[in-house]
């Protein structure tokens, strides 16, 4: 019976062994489910927080080009109003006679010295005039047709009359050039 109780006994031990190991299996088990969901919420905060500094880096990149936009473009409304004022400052000048020249020299100094400085404040906003010459290629980008006439001894396309000079604001187009083009097929 001795044999038996020491059989017994050690079942016991062993049963108790695996009991705990069995424990053991399912505390480790756990820690490592408890693990793996620290780490999904860890990728979730890491993927969240990337996306907001991506957020954050596109909406920068958008202020500045904003900013940008406005420094550049903002006073297009106010060149496009005083592009009449160019306009009739050079009509003004264009239509002296060289014999008033000499009888209103100041005057005219004084108009020409004021086209000057409208000139120099367009350019220094990035302003600049587009002046097309007659036999120039008509370009839409830059150009209005205001007619298209045969003329001889031009081809179809070509600018034949400059009704009023354009204007760009940096790279956009203000106020097209006016011109009369060609419709001669050669």
């Amino acid at each position: 019976m001795a044999e038996r109780n020491q059989d017994e006994f050690l079942d016991d031990i062993e049963q108790a062994e695996a009991e705990t190991y069995r424990e053991d299996e399912i505390e480790i088990s756990d820690e490592a489910a408890e693990l793996d969901t620290v780490r999904a919420e860890r990728d979730a905060f890491q993927d969240k927080f990337m996306r907001a500094l991506a957020d954050a880096e596109n909406a920068r990149k958008r202020a500045e080009r904003d900013r940008r936009e406005a420094e550049n473009y903002g006073g297009s409304k106010l060149a496009r109003d005083l592009l009449p004022v160019y306009d009739n400052m050079k009509r003004a000048i264009e239509s002296i006679a060289e014999d008033q020249r000499e009888a209103s020299a100041g005057l005219i100094e004084g108009i020409e010295l004021t086209m000057r400085e409208l000139i120099s404040v367009f350019a220094k906003h990035g302003v600049r005039v587009v002046s097309p010459q007659v036999g120039d290629k008509f370009d839409p980008q830059v150009h209005e047709a205001m007619f298209e006439a045969p003329l001889p001894g031009t081809k179809a396309g070509e600018i034949i009359q400059v009704s009023a000079e354009g204007f760009m604001l940096h790279d956009r187009i203000l106020r097209p050039a006016q011109v009369g083009v060609s419709s001669m097929q050669g």
